[in-house]
């Protein structure tokens, strides 16, 4: 008898939910079997996670095989018709507790191979199995689930459903526990993270829940927030920015678009000077802000001059830590029927919005030479600045904890201490 192995891809929340769905497994004794979290979020992300299953059916002869995920949750027939694949699981099955006992210890019980229900009809977030997982660095802690919006591109929100938020108090008493366990800093996750709290009792904001973890968790040396929309960030939230030197000076934003025209046929709810707005009032706020953004290249209808502002908008923003998405058709959705770019096309934009976060990056780090940082050491001689930037030691530091160091030099892409 094999524990499982667990294979995660996509997103924080995804890592999150991996980390429970083993405690899952052992709780319940499940053996010999291989679990895959699938990603959704591209064609490429579901082409990866099929390539996986595959290699893991190999690697794990006899073992059954559990697909679930966003992917498994938006097109579980695709999964199922795999001759690999044992058992096919929704995204609210894998949270559940009688879905592993069902299949523990051997799959000898009698369950359906594909259990995916209407995420649409799921009204609560899940139950919290675990209290965040991570490095001994820091954790990750899920306060929102699913997504209201319905961008054209994206397929999420019919893998995750509709948004759902972790109350307050559940949520500070999980970091509670964690900074007592030792964890310098928390990281708080979510779909749709500046969505929270507006299906709570009083409708609080996403800048409530920062202040009121601040102020209940003295003890928290540094609270971070994942992903947000800055078109909804709120006053608090401003104010935390402003004042709270224990909340992170790095913002990950998910912009996706640098034109008007490409942003209001991706349904999004801002427009660029919305963005540059934003970021200007932020680094006003603190100076020492860094931001990071999704953009998506070579979406449908974008022509030379549309890409041309996204390209300015690294500038303008002052945006630093680039995800950069080649447009993928997800069918489904409004986009996969709008007029494609060649695929040639996308991918040589895409790399050039690349190069442009290289150079924002090489920028960025050099500019930190000769100054002092505070630096979250992650494994022995390597750890994080408060704006997320890595810094290489030539000698070993106390992992887990939080060091003052001069940077000397830039190596690559970190930052070099001695």
């Amino acid at each position: 008898m094999n524990p499982p192995v667990f294979s995660n891809h996509g997103c924080r929340l995804n890592m999150y939910e991996t980390e429970a769905m083993k405690a899952l497994a052992a709780e319940h004794g499940l053996s010999d079997a291989v679990v895959v979290n699938t990603c959704a979020v591209t064609a490429e992300a579901v082409r990866k996670a099929k390539k996986d299953i595959r290699r893991l059916a190999r690697e794990n002869p006899g073992a059954a095989v559990i697909v679930t995920g966003c992917a498994a949750q938006t097109e579980p027939e695709t999964f199922a018709a795999m001759p690999e694949v044992t058992r096919v699981i929704g995204n609210t099955e894998k949270m559940q507790p009688a879905t592993w006992a069902a299949m523990a210890p051997d799959f000898t019980g009698q369950t359906e191979r594909v259990q995916v229900d209407d995420i649409m009809s799921v009204t609560e977030t899940a139950g919290h199995l675990i209290d965040g997982f991570g490095t001994r660095s820091r954790a990750y802690v899920q306060v929102q689930n699913g997504c209201d919006h319905r961008c054209t591109f994206c397929i999420i929100p019919y893998g995750r459903g509709n948004s759902r938020s972790v109350p307050a108090g559940v949520v500070i008493e999980q970091i509670r526990r964690l900074a007592a366990q030792g964890y310098e800093e928390i990281v708080l996750t979510g779909v749709d993270l500046t969505s929270w709290g507006a299906d709570l009792p009083g409708t609080p904001r996403l800048g409530d829940l920062v202040m009121r973890i601040l102020k209940l968790v003295p003890d928290l040396p540094r609270l971070r927030i994942s992903s947000i929309d800055s078109i909804e960030v709120d006053e608090n939230l401003m104010r935390a920015i402003a004042e709270e030197e224990r909340l992170m000076p790095h913002l990950h934003l998910s912009l996706q678009h640098g034109s008007d025209l490409i942003l209001k046929r991706m349904k999004r709810r801002h427009l660029r000077g919305d963005a540059i707005r934003f970021c200007e009032e932020a680094r006003r706020l603190r100076p020492e802000m860094t931001f990071g953004a999704d953009i998506i290249a070579g979406f449908p209808t974008e022509t030379e001059d549309h890409f041309s502002d996204s390209l300015r908008l690294v500038e303008d923003c002052g945006l630093t830590w680039l995800h950069v998405f080649p447009y993928s058709v997800r069918q489904g959705t409004p986009a996969a029927r709008m007029p494609q770019l060649d695929g040639g096309v996308v991918k040589d934009r895409a790399a050039r919005l690349r190069a442009a976060g290289e150079q924002a990056v090489a920028a960025h780090l050099n500019a930190q030479v000769g100054r002092t940082h505070r630096v979250l050491m992650e494994s022995p001689r390597m750890g994080r600045t408060e704006q997320f930037a890595e810094v290489a030691f030539d000698s070993d530091r106390i992992e887990g904890r939080t060091v003052e160091t001069r940077i000397d030099g830039v190596s690559g892409t970190r930052l070099r201490a001695a």
